[in-house]
Formats: C-alpha cells, sequence, structure tokens
C-alpha cells in the first residue's frame, strides 16, 4: 500500500497536470477562434473559385492549357497535411492512416509515388517510412504565401511531366469535435460530365481563353492549398481543445480518487496510533 507521502506527492503532481492541460485548452480555445474566422472569411471564395475554375475547364479543350492534359498515371504526388505539433487526439493519426492506406492501395498502380509533407508531425512519421518524400515543409503559420510555394512548386512539376497525378489528404474543420478527413484529386481537373444544357452552354471569354486560364488555373490551385491549410490548421486547434479538455477531466477523476483514498490511509494511520496509545495505556496501568 502506497504511503501518505508518496499519495500527497501524486495528488500534487496530478494536479500540476490537470492545471497544464487547462491552460492548453484555453490557449487552444482562443487559437481556434482566430483559424475559425480565417477559414469563414477564406472558404465561400475558396469554393466559388473552385466552381468557376471546373465550370470553365468542362467548357474548355483539355488541349488549351498544361495542366488540363491528361496522361497515363505513372506517376503521384501525395499531399500529406498535417500539424507541427502533437497533443491533439487522433488528429494526425486519422491523416497518417489515410495516407498510408492510400499507399498500400496505389503502390502497384503508380511507378512512383512520392510524398509532399505539410507539418513537422508528417514529417516525423514519414521520414522512416519506405517511401520516395518530394518536398518538407514545416507550417508555422498557415499563410498564402506557404500556399503558393506549395502550389509553385507542383505546378511546376505537373506541366514539365515529374509527376501525372496530384492527390491531397486534410482535415476539413466542422466543429471543435468533428474534422472531416478528405482525399481529393487535384490535378488533373476533374472535368463535369453531365446532360445539363447549362453545362454544355458556350460562353465568351475575355481576353481569350489561354489567357484566362493561364490566370484562372495556378490561381485557383493555390487557393486550394491555402483553404487546405486553413482547415487544417482550425481542426488541429479544435482537435487539441477537445483532448486536453478530456485530460483535465480526467486529471480532475483521478485527483479525487487519489484524495478519497489518501483521506482513508490517513484515517487508518490515526487510527493505528490511538489503537496504540490505547494498549500502551492499559498496559502501564497493569
Amino acid at each position: 500500500m502506497a504511503s501518505l507521502k508518496d499519495l500527497k506527492n501524486r495528488i500534487g503532481s496530478v494536479q500540476k497536470t490537470e492545471q497544464i492541460t487547462s491552460a492548453m485548452r484555453m490557449v487552444a480555445a482562443a487559437k481556434l477562434r482566430r483559424a475559425q474566422s480565417d477559414i469563414i472569411a477564406a472558404r465561400p471564395y475558396a469554393i466559388k473559385t473552385n466552381e468557376v475554375m471546373v465550370s470553365l475547364v468542362t467548357r474548355t479543350n483539355p488541349d488549351m492549357h498544361p495542366l488540363l492534359r491528361i496522361r497515363e498515371p505513372r506517376k503521384c504526388v501525395l499531399v500529406v497535411v498535417a500539424s507541427d505539433r502533437g497533443l491533439c487526439g487522433s488528429f494526425n493519426q486519422n491523416v497518417f492512416r489515410r495516407a498510408d492506406a492510400f499507399i498500400k492501395e496505389n503502390k502497384d498502380k503508380y511507378e512512383e509515388l512520392s510524398l509532399v509533407l505539410v507539418g513537422k508531425r508528417s514529417t516525423d512519421f514519414f521520414k522512416r517510412k519506405p517511401v520516395k518524400i518530394r518536398k518538407s515543409v514545416v507550417i508555422s503559420n498557415p499563410s498564402y504565401e506557404l500556399a503558393s510555394e506549395i502550389g509553385d512548386d507542383l505546378i511546376e512539376g505537373y506541366i514539365s511531366g515529374e509527376f501525372d497525378e496530384l492527390y491531397i489528404i486534410f482535415n476539413e474543420f466542422k466543429s471543435a469535435m468533428t474534422q472531416i478527413l478528405h482525399e481529393d484529386r487535384i490535378l488533373p481537373v476533374e472535368r463535369i460530365e453531365s446532360d445539363d444544357e447549362m453545362v454544355k452552354v458556350e460562353y465568351l471569354c475575355e481576353p481569350t481563353e489561354d489567357v484566362l486560364l493561364d490566370a484562372l488555373l495556378p490561381m485557383s490551385l493555390k487557393i486550394f492549398f491555402y483553404r487546405a491549410l486553413l482547415e487544417s490548421a482550425a481542426s488541429e486547434h479544435g482537435a487539441r481543445m477537445t483532448a486536453m479538455e478530456s485530460a483535465s477531466g480526467n486529471a480532475a477523476d483521478m485527483i479525487e480518487k487519489l484524495s478519497v483514498k489518501y483521506n482513508r490511509a490517513r484515517q487508518a494511520a490515526i487510527t493505528t496510533e490511538l489503537m496504540e496509545v490505547v494498549s500502551g495505556a492499559e498496559a502501564l496501568k497493569g
């Protein structure tokens, strides 16, 4: 049985842990509010830009722009978006499991499959695995500049024929407790196959289709990457807040149980001392 001193030390240790997890929960909640504001502001623009791009691509000859050309899928790049830090529950592990499954499912489909790892945790996870790493990026703070850097590298790689398909895996933010894991194909851009007459309508492009595509396609892809970074950041903070709240609750429960155990042990020790005093007094009387 643990001594009173040991129990007291354990209670103090768990109390310190509870203070840390509570502080981390409050920090994550503050960061989540900012990240949520950013994604709410950026999401409608990103969605509408993607709709315009897909609509234009559907009406355009695939030979009009190198980003639209569909080649035999021999080489593939997978972008894995995780976090720089841990202590966020299963946030990162869900992404890694999906990425591992993608690699296993497609290892025979492609001659080469390489990864673009966004977030320090994704680099730490995959650096010891037998898979080619094309690029590793630390997020720090999600920004359009970082998304543009990633986008420029991948756009240049696709145009030069370094790979034939591009996929991305990331968490989409829904709420502090809910994240939706996405696995999306980015390149080549998918065309809408529909019998809808509105889809078949041709539009006049000003100045010309090729100039419009040169401007819109790279921009829309960078905006998509920017949205993915924001979605992942908000999801990370929500997952961390939920995990720290759960950890604080578990610490409080443990403190309560240890306190009960400590009080019982203390009561037993006092009872034992009283019995020894009474026994000693009786012995002196005898």
